[in-house]
């Protein structure tokens, strides 16, 4: 399945993508995609009201896509999880997962606008693979057991200010990471059924057109369902839950390329799971 959300920013309604001209309301079923929605068994609830013939069609023409779930309570992000993109950092792939925390208010729709903070020097872009949790992650016995407990995958802009991240952060990332609209997301959740095998996916960025990012899932060091396992080792993640699982390489960091400026337009896509694009503009 491909849960989206459309409307107006805090005014979003649940909709379910069956194709491209074939949307139906979940409202029959649903206010949001919350955590109390994955929590009490809301996607179980849409497979039998699809199967019931259960949901009427709805037009979302014009209207603003958001982001796919309702303010997470938690954006979990993973660093340097792609050893290209390691390097092209100046550091040594990590023996373990590197775990740091990205403000939940940083989520916004696929195609908002992104704006570089004030005092910006030097804010990129990074497409990853983000996953939502539908179920709690405790102590978990295996990377095995994570796989039952994933509602769906999205793609996701990391976006991050390098040097409020490196130079102004006092020790730790999230000053870089969690400036107003640094986390676009979506277009749609999509369910593991659909995705298949998480580690067998291609991601790609451009900017303005040119390419930047082209890498495929299967080159993270830390599996998908080895980071839902380890975490739950360290804390406990909770339904509706985002976890950012890391970016390959080819971001502006490498010195390849320049930083993102107003003007310029980022566009992100994963197989299966769409495509965002976002303008930059200076913050207000």
């Amino acid at each position: 399945m491909k849960l989206m959300r459309v409307g107006t920013p805090g005014a979003e309604r649940p909709v379910l993508r069956l194709s491209e001209h074939d949307h139906r309301d979940l409202r029959p079923v649903t206010a949001d995609f919350d955590a109390a929605f994955f929590r009490d068994g809301g996607l179980d609830r849409v497979r039998r009201a699809v199967d019931q013939g259960a949901l009427p069609r709805t037009d979302i023409t014009g209207l603003r896509v958001g982001a796919p779930i309702a303010r997470p309570g938690v954006v979990l992000c993973i660093g340097m999880n792609y050893a290209a993109h390691a390097a092209e950092s100046g550091a040594t792939p990590p023996g373990q997962p590197v775990l740091f925390y990205k403000s939940p208010n940083t989520v916004v729709g696929p195609y908002d606008t992104v704006l570089v903070p004030r005092g910006s020097r030097r804010t990129d872009w990074e497409v990853e693979l983000a996953v939502v949790l539908a179920a709690p992650a405790r102590y978990l016995d295996s990377p095995e057991e994570a796989a039952g407990l994933i509602a769906g995958y999205a793609v996701s802009n990391d976006v991050s200010e390098r040097a409020f991240q490196l130079d102004d952060s006092g020790g730790q990332w999230s000053k870089g990471k969690s400036c107003e609209t640094f986390n676009p997301l979506g277009p749609w959740l999509v369910t593991p059924d659909e995705v298949g095998d998480p580690q067998a996916l291609g991601l790609r960025s451009r900017v303005n057109g040119e390419p930047r990012q082209d890498s495929r899932t299967a080159d993270m060091i830390f599996p998908v369902h080895y980071l839902i396992y380890h975490l739950s080792q360290y804390l406990v993640l909770e339904p509706g839950d985002l976890v950012n699982t890391g970016t390959p390489e080819g971001v502006a960091l490498s010195g390849r390329f320049p930083y993102l400026a107003p003007g310029d337009v980022v566009e992100m896509s994963i197989d299966g799971l769409g495509a965002q694009r976002t303008p930059v503009a200076a913050a207000g």
